[in-house]
């Protein structure tokens, strides 16, 4: 075997032992004014790893903060649909067995409206092409998601979390 056939060999059998890298950019699009940029990051066997900073949030707030099933911003966001569950599950919280793979529970803004986020989900996924999250989108909530345990329908299916204050769409780098 020549050195080339060996290493075109070798880069086909390692391709899928890299880590997935993804972004997602949040420009005002929603009913709020969120900036800023999240990143996301997957390695095979592993958690997925959310990090960024997001302004203009309700200051001291909690914000549900879900993966919806569409890669649409239009009409505020809303086109962006329900939260991404292939799985036909109804609506929790990140820790939960019977959950929506876009369920990620709360985040919370500081004083002045800013969120650092540092988040692992471990059934959110970037490598797993017939359920990966590239192409939908990330949507931040006005309000707190009760995660399923709020006792009304709305509960289970969307966390009663309020309007969707930004957004944006996972896209592969």
């Amino acid at each position: 075997m020549n050195t080339l056939s060996f290493l075109t060999l070798f880069c086909c059998a390692v391709q899928g032992a890299f880590s997935i890298q993804a972004n997602c950019n949040f420009d005002g699009i929603g009913e709020g004014d969120v900036l800023g940029s999240l990143l996301l990051v997957q390695e095979p066997g592993q958690n997925l790893i959310i990090e960024g900073v997001l302004l203009g949030l309700i200051p001291n707030q909690k914000h549900g903060f879900h993966i919806h099933a569409e890669g649409s911003l239009d009409d505020n966001c809303k086109a962006a649909g329900g939260h991404f569950n292939p799985f036909g599950k109804k609506h929790g919280g990140p820790m939960d067995e019977e959950r929506h793979v876009g369920d990620l529970g709360n985040v919370e803004a500081d004083s002045v409206g800013v969120l650092e986020l540092y988040l692992e989900d471990s059934m959110a996924n970037l490598l797993d092409w017939d359920n990966s999250i590239i192409g939908k989108a990330i949507v931040i909530h006005a309000g707190e998601d009760d995660l399923g345990k709020g006792g009304d329908e709305g509960s289970e299916t969307t966390g009663n979390a309020g309007p969707r204050w930004g957004c944006c769409i996972i896209r592969e780098v």
